[in-house]
């Protein structure tokens, strides 16, 4: 009996110590972390994965000219001037320019046409042309561009030009552009 208030003692020592008598074990586990990546763009600051739709290429606006006007010229821009393109490096991107809305309805030296607002068998014609303002692109025409990785600004100007009998008001066009990765 001894022996057992001698345990019984040491037992009740240790717990006044703070030392606790009850054994306890630490439990580890995991936590899985996975991402998937694909091969994606980023077009005018916004970032596009593969197959993305309705992707802002930019804008062009002639300005306010009046209804004799001969031509007017501007440039397209993104977030600043020109497209800017950053894709995955590996990926060669092809800048595609394609038909816009009134091409049908395009004269003169123009290949595209913006439609007027209101009455719409107004049409003012103008030409997409690259860096050099001289070079018309036409519906198919592309811009291969680096695969590297890098950020890249093409520049894509253009001209409008006047015709006799427009009427005044705003005149616009939408362009379809496929970036083909």
């Amino acid at each position: 009996m001894t022996e057992i208030r001698r345990i019984i003692s040491a037992v009740m020592g240790l717990s006044l110590l703070g030392v606790s008598s009850v054994a306890h074990a630490d439990i580890a586990g995991t936590i899985d972390a996975t991402i998937t990546l694909e091969s994606g763009c980023i077009i005018n600051g916004t970032n596009a994965a593969d197959g993305a739709g309705s992707v802002d290429f930019g804008a062009i606006d002639f300005g306010t000219q009046t209804t004799l006007f001969s031509e007017a010229s501007a440039q397209v821009t993104g977030t600043g001037a020109g497209i800017t393109v950053q894709c995955t490096a590996g990926v060669t991107p092809n800048l595609v320019f394609q038909t816009g809305l009134h091409d049908a309805n395009a004269a003169g030296s123009g290949n595209k046409a913006m439609q007027h607002g209101t009455t719409t068998t107004q049409y003012v014609s103008y030409n997409l042309l690259l860096a050099d303002d001289v070079t018309v692109i036409n519906n198919g025409d592309s811009i291969l561009l680096s695969n590297d990785g890098s950020e890249q600004t093409i520049t894509v100007n253009g001209r409008a030009y006047g015709a006799t009998g427009l009427i005044a008001g705003s005149y616009t066009d939408t362009v379809t552009v496929l970036l083909e990765l």
